[in-house]
């Protein structure tokens, strides 16, 4: 019986004793080679710490620049161990199959729930949630996974066998990066000239354009920018990808509106000296320093490669450049197909795919070229809060924003009706918050014809500076709203009475192709000359959206008398409408919501990703499912 028990603690001894060091140094060895990637794991963010240094290593040189990357996932050589270490450089093309690796250390569910959660942390959670609900002993492994394909128009996963997109309908070998959104979303071209000579002839006669010199179209575009990227895929592409572009360009040129019929501004990377002008030199060089990584993150969603900065200089200067031909009379208007986006940059942060504030630098530079004031409209579906940042204590550049809000509770919180400018420049922000999704044309435009134009007007602008985000655009999965190509084209042609004419449009979001695609084209048919058909008498808002623009009339008018008639004609034509009779409001809102999806994405297979856009989940949901930025 001693025995026994001799044989047991011994046994015990073996379980609980550290690896023998041969076996400790082959394990550290193979976790090392797993390792080896210039990788940032994607869960945790990168903070800007201007005050502290760090070192980074290329493989073979140390870097030294701002500490503004830290706090990063490592499995170095210390057999997998949670640590915070300075970010490796590495080849990244392995990092992929770390996760699949079985002698990878696995991530805990505590861990999991320390990362920022993103969209794809939330469409990915659901299914791994449901294994805690099993035992080992339960578990069999699959024999085989099933194929799957990304859907090239709005990136969602689908099935090997499903032909169409069950998300956005588009077809499985789309043809949408060529033909632009006028590919065919249910089968192939069979002859692509023969089909854009047709397209081309159509559309000759879809709009009259001015005279040559009334017109002086400029269009900046540099293929380099399509080389930022994110280098390791999630649990799908990123959405701010260099499709958004190739979709938009295929489209202008099966139309045969660029290269054609605009004019063409070649790119330049931007100087240091320039970007001061906006950014401290802290926020450039964390920027410049992603050009010696392979893979690296700011935030959880906002990445960079070492092509990153170097695009980020580009859309920058093609911004500047575009401001000052326009200045200058070497062009009438221009478009800004740029990326990646800038309106969430601020004074020193990097966030919500943002890396430099190309709105920014293209008003500082239309400053530089003898402009005394300068108009910026932001119609993103997210609020432009680095715009916001920069300019809320200058009165010589009026900030208007349109997004969705929600009480802040959309990304990213900032926006609200009351935050209107400081420090002697209150008035000069101007944020109209909708309270929900699906927003579309009617309250765009009556928010335009009530508190945009009468502002604009009076505040004179000798430029007028287009943030066009198209994620706002119906079908956009981020955005969730309703506005169409001819929405978009109507708030264009009303911004054109302004400045003279002179506006330059810089893209920022929009996350389905067929949706940005036809939504720049549509902007840019105007900057060409169209007059899109428009009855301002016909303009009927929603109950959301009458309240949201009654809201800031009531704070707007403090600083733009002019203002007031509006409230008071509207308070007049809406005698039943009451700020206080909020139930009835939430009650049309969800109906509404209940409305704009089909039956068989709330009660069939999508059931789960309805339930993520519009926040039917749990309360620990609802306080994630947030859009993306």
């Amino acid at each position: 019986m001693d025995s026994l028990y001799i044989f047991a603690f011994r046994a015990s001894l073996m379980i609980t004793s550290p690896l023998r060091d041969d076996m400790k140094t082959e394990v550290c060895s193979l976790n090392s080679e797993m390792s080896q990637t210039t990788h940032l794991k994607s869960g945790e963010d990168v903070h800007i710490s201007p005050k502290q240094n760090a070192s980074y290593s290329n493989g073979s040189h140390p870097i030294s620049a701002p500490n503004r990357i830290e706090a990063v996932l490592c499995y170095e050589n210390n057999c997998g161990t949670q640590k915070y270490l300075e970010p490796v450089i590495s080849d990244a093309a392995n990092d992929v199959n770390m996760e699949a690796e079985p002698n990878t250390l696995p991530v805990t569910k505590k861990m999991r729930q320390q990362k920022e959660i993103t969209f794809q942390d939330i469409y990915r959670e659901e299914y791994d949630d449901d294994d805690d609900d099993f035992e080992d002993s339960d578990w069999e492994p699959s024999q085989e996974e099933p194929k799957k394909w990304f859907c090239t128009n709005c990136t969602m996963v689908n099935l090997d066998d499903v032909l169409h997109c069950d998300i956005c309908g588009e077809y499985k070998d789309s043809e949408i990066l060529s033909l632009g959104f006028f590919a065919s979303d249910v089968a192939r071209e069979a002859d692509h000239a023969e089909f854009k000579s047709e397209v081309r002839d159509g559309y000759k006669g879809s709009y009259t354009c001015k005279s040559e010199v009334d017109n002086r179209t400029a269009v900046g575009y540099d293929e380099r920018m399509l080389l930022h990227s994110e280098v390791e895929m999630k649990s799908q592409p990123h959405p701010e990808r260099p499709d958004r572009l190739r979709a938009i360009m295929a489209s202008l040129s099966v139309a045969g509106i660029f290269p054609g019929r605009c004019t063409p501004i070649s790119g330049r990377e931007i100087t240091k000296e320039e970007l001061e002008m906006v950014h401290p030199m802290e926020h450039i060089e964390a920027v410049e320093l992603t050009s010696s990584m392979v893979s690296s993150y700011f935030t959880s969603d906002t990445y960079a490669n070492e092509h990153s900065a170097c695009a980020a200089r580009l859309a920058a200067g093609l911004c500047a450049d575009l401001t000052t031909a326009i200045m200058e009379g070497h062009a009438k208007n221009g478009f800004a197909l740029v990326r990646p986006p800038g309106h969430h940059a601020g004074v020193k942060q990097v966030m919500g795919f943002c890396l430099h504030n190309n709105a920014a630098v293209a008003a500082l530079a239309a400053q530089r070229a003898n402009a005394k004031k300068v108009l910026i409209v932001d119609w993103d579906v997210h609020h432009g809060n680095g715009t916001q940042e920069i300019f809320e204590a200058n009165k010589s550049v009026l900030y208007i924003s349109l997004h969705r809000h929600e009480g802040g509770r959309f990304y990213p919180g900032t926006g609200s009706a009351d935050e209107v400018g400081r420090l002697g420049a209150e008035g000069y922000c101007v944020n109209i918050p909708w309270k929900c999704g699906g927003v579309g044309d009617s309250d765009y435009l009556f928010a335009f014809q009530q508190i945009v134009l009468p502002i604009a007007s009076e505040f004179a602008p000798d430029l007028t500076i287009i943030s066009a985000g198209f994620d706002a655009a119906r079908g956009d999965p981020l955005g969730c709203c309703d506005v169409t190509p001819a929405g978009f084209a109507r708030m264009t042609h009303l911004l054109t009475a302004l400045s003279n004419g002179r506006l330059l449009v810089i893209l920022e979001g929009g996350y389905n192709l067929r949706s940005i695609s036809s939504s720049a084209t549509a902007v840019i048919k105007v900057l060409l000359g169209e007059t899109p058909k428009f009855e301002p008498g016909s303009v009927v808002p929603t109950k959301a959206g009458l309240q949201t623009v009654m809201e800031v009339l009531q704070i707007q008018m403090k600083f733009w008398p002019n203002l007031e008639s509006n409230l008071a004609r509207l308070q007049s034509e809406w005698p039943s409408f009451s700020f206080q009779n909020r139930k009835t409001v939430h009650k049309l809102l969800n109906k509404k919501r209940r409305l704009l999806t089909p039956v068989w994405w709330r009660w069939g297979r999508k059931r789960l990703l309805y339930d993520l856009l519009y926040g039917k989940l749990g309360s620990k949901a609802k306080r994630r499912a947030r859009c993306w930025p």
